[in-house]
Formats: structure tokens, C-alpha cells, sequence
């Protein structure tokens, strides 16, 4: 076989990359008309009858065992990976308030999300993709439903909604965590690691994981929605569907909180004329 020349490899090159970079684009501009649909059907209709209720009891309830379970340890391990550092500055009273901190700005939002993209989203896409793959969707066009408004809507506003309570179940259980292994592991003073947990952490650092954790609510949802709407045919198709919307959420998700973090730290900063102090 004769090996390629020098400009038909960097031809190809540039073919793959081409084509890669126009079906990016195309998925992205199919992902936000899906997206845009989905708004339009919720402000506008309604969500069906029956179908809202069971979406929250399996994304708010069922999902609360595994965030307050990941929220816990992800407390105590930020307690054994920060103490001797802390202890080298004999800082190890403020132990409570770096990890108090670290969870309600960034870990209990992320790691609420993760887990609900990792067990819901993959779920959501798999069962979408079951129903597309079987042509169930297909049968509800035929009956006169549209299928965003009957099965994206309950799903996305599930999504929306509750993952700011599995974000503060995550931040509680991790304090709660912390605050344990600290004081009973560590033999850290609780009232030295209760006060400065209390003058650390600001309704700010609060307000700022909430606040982000709905964008990545409507990331999962839509990721995993459209997703399953768009599945290839067979077993493997709904499979690969199931781990791209887990792998393309998880990505989005850390992407988006960059962005958000950056933007609202400077309108921080704008409005009350300071930065953000670190310690």
C-alpha cells in the first residue's frame, strides 16, 4: 500500500478536523433549537397531567441517599487532605471555614450535578432512546402529542427545580462531615472551627452555588433529552446515547461553572468594590 504523500496527509488532516468541527456545530445549533423548543412548550402549555409528580419523586427523592452520601465524605476528605498543611501554619482552626467554603461555592453545585447527571441524566437518555428506538415517540406524534411538551418539559423542569435542594442537602452533609471528623478525628476545637466556619462563609458563597446549580439542571436535562430524541437504532445506539449525555453534561457542567465563577466574581467586585478574600 502506498503511503500517503506529505500534502494528501495534511489534506486528510484537515478533512477529519473539517468534518468533526461541522457535525460539533450542527449538534450544537440542533441542541439549542431542542432547548429553545422545550422553553417555548413550558412558558406556553401546561405540562401534561400525571407525568410531573413521578419525574420529582425520581430526581428529587430517590437521588437524596447518593448526594447526602457523596456530600458527607467529600466533607471528611477535605478535612484529612487540608489539616497538616494547615497545622504546618498553625491555621488548623480555620480548617472549618476553608472547608465550609470549598463546599458551598463549588463542590456541593458540582458534585450535586454530577451525581444527577451520572444517575439520572444517563437514565433519562437511556429510557428517551428506548422510546425512540421502539418508535413509542413516533406513536405519540401519530396520536397528535408533541413529545417535547409531553416528556422533555417534566423532565428539564424536575431538573430546574430540584437540584438546588439535592445542592444544599450535598453542602449540609458535607459541613456536617466535616464539622464530625474535625472535631472528633482531628481533635480540632469545635468552638474555633464554629467560629470561623460562621465568619468565613458569607450568604454571597451561598447564593453563588445556588445560583449556579440551576444551569446545570438545564444542562442535564436538555443534554440527556436530546440525547435520547436523537439515538441510533439497536441496544448500542441507546447505550452510547446514555454515556454521551453523562460524558457531554459532565463537561458542559465544569465549563459553565468556570464561566459563571469568572463572571460573577467580577459583578462581585463591580458592585461592592472588593474581591473576593480567600482567607
Amino acid at each position: 500500500m502506498r503511503e500517503p504523500t506529505f500534502f494528501e496527509a495534511i489534506f486528510e488532516w484537515v478533512s477529519t478536523w473539517g468534518e468533526l468541527t461541522i457535525d460539533a456545530m450542527t449538534t450544537l445549533g440542533d441542541m439549542a433549537i431542542f432547548a429553545w423548543q422545550t422553553l417555548v412548550w413550558m412558558v406556553t402549555a401546561k405540562p401534561c397531567k400525571g407525568t410531573i409528580m413521578p419525574n420529582f419523586y425520581y430526581v428529587g427523592v430517590l437521588s437524596l441517599p447518593v448526594v447526602a452520601l457523596t456530600g458527607t465524605f467529600i466533607g471528611m476528605v477535605l478535612a484529612v487532605q487540608s489539616v497538616e498543611q494547615f497545622r504546618e501554619i498553625g491555621l488548623e482552626s480555620r480548617l472549618g471555614g476553608v472547608i465550609n467554603m470549598s463546599l458551598v461555592r463549588e463542590l456541593g453545585p458540582v458534585l450535586a450535578a454530577t451525581m444527577l447527571s451520572g444517575r439520572v441524566g444517563s437514565a433519562m437518555a437511556a429510557v428517551l432512546g428506548t422510546m425512540r428506538v421502539t418508535e413509542q415517540i413516533d406513536a405519540l406524534v401519530s396520536m397528535g402529542a408533541n413529545p417535547i411538551h409531553y416528556l422533555v418539559v417534566p423532565r428539564f423542569l424536575a431538573c430546574l427545580l430540584l437540584i438546588p435542594a439535592l445542592t444544599i442537602m450535598a453542602d449540609f452533609m458535607g459541613i456536617v462531615g466535616g464539622y464530625f471528623f474535625s472535631t472528633v478525628v482531628l481533635d480540632i476545637d469545635h468552638y474555633q472551627y464554629l467560629n470561623n466556619s460562621r465568619s468565613f462563609v458569607r450568604g454571597w458563597d451561598f447564593f453563588l452555588g445556588i445560583f449556579k446549580s440551576f444551569f446545570f439542571g438545564a444542562i442535564i436535562a436538555i443534554v440527556s433529552c436530546y440525547r435520547g430524541f436523537h439515538c441510533q437504532p439497536g441496544a448500542e445506539g441507546v447505550g452510547r446515547a446514555a454515556t454521551a449525555a453523562f460524558v457531554i453534561s459532565f463537561v458542559l457542567i465544569l465549563a459553565v461553572d468556570l464561566m459563571l465563577n469568572i463572571f460573577l466574581d467580577a459583578f462581585y467586585a463591580a458592585v461592592w468594590g472588593s474581591s473576593l478574600k480567600l482567607i
